[in-house]
């Protein structure tokens, strides 16, 4: 199950620099790409909002 991105989002990049796996896309609010998450949770941990949840 991979994560996804809430309306929380700050779009400060953190989560793009720390995702091993380059599933994070930019936005207004950042996007992840669900084929290419591998549910390794990176991003989450580098979150300051806490915007991203398991999916």
């Amino acid at each position: 199950m991979a994560y996804k991105i809430t309306d929380a989002c700050v779009a400060c990049g953190s989560c793009k620099d720390g995702c091993p796996v380059e599933a994070i896309h930019e936005g207004d609010i950042y996007s992840i790409d669900a084929d290419a998450c591998i549910d390794c949770g990176a991003c989450c941990d580098t979150c300051p909002t806490e915007a991203i949840v398991a999916g």
